[in-house]
């Protein structure tokens, strides 16, 4: 009786053991993904901070009546280096909130002077740093949807348990503001919505 229970729970020990594991290489995964994802972030800053100190010579003599925006790309370009130096998330965050608020207005800048339109060079500097804006959004989106798969691991039975015996601990990710721009409508967006809705 007792040699016909012993290969039954040495096989139930078995797949525990394979199941403890499996979890415990998950979330291990899962950490080194976020720690790259994290380092992509920082990579794709990197290519911005060379990029921008060139747009800025590139248009300094166009914009020598347009202060605000020259004086957001020298503030962009400082906040990628710092943020790149401290390699803390929340500095690359805000550095690429910078950086993202700031392309637009270039952009519109670019459209309305037909010099700076017609300039390759300074055509070239934007289509990098639009491309690099892109790259910079999707390695945002790819860290928050790595580290809310990792969080729900350690919030969900039975790997809940697994973690807490390993110690793993919940990843913050990336902190958005409660409060700022991002979260607020202008009345130009709202006139704008309203032109889209009656086309």
């Amino acid at each position: 009786m007792l040699s016909g229970i012993l290969p039954i729970l040495l096989f139930i020990l078995i797949g525990i053991g394979f199941y403890v594991v499996s979890v415990y290489n998950g979330l291990q995964k899962f950490k080194t993904q976020i720690a790259a994802s994290i380092q992509e972030i920082g990579n794709q800053l990197k290519r911005q901070a060379s990029l921008i100190p060139n747009l800025e010579t590139s248009v300094e003599g166009y914009l020598k009546h347009e202060k605000g925006i020259y004086d957001a790309i020298t503030s962009a370009r400082k906040a990628v280096q710092a943020a790149d130096k401290s390699g803390n998330m929340n500095d690359m965050d805000k550095a690429v909130n910078q950086l993202q608020s700031m392309i637009p207005q270039i952009k519109v800048l670019v459209e309305s002077n037909p010099e700076l339109k017609a300039d390759k060079t300074v055509t070239k500097f934007m289509d990098e740093l639009t491309d690099t804006s892109d790259k910079l959004m999707y390695s945002r989106r790819t860290l928050i949807d790595l580290t809310q798969m990792y969080n729900v691991k350690l919030v969900t039975f039975p790997s809940n348990f697994i973690a807490g015996l390993f110690g793993f601990t919940a990843e913050k990710g990336l902190v958005t503001p409660t409060s700022g721009e991002h979260i607020e409508v202008s009345s130009k967006e709202m006139e704008d919505v309203k032109v889209n809705l009656q086309k």
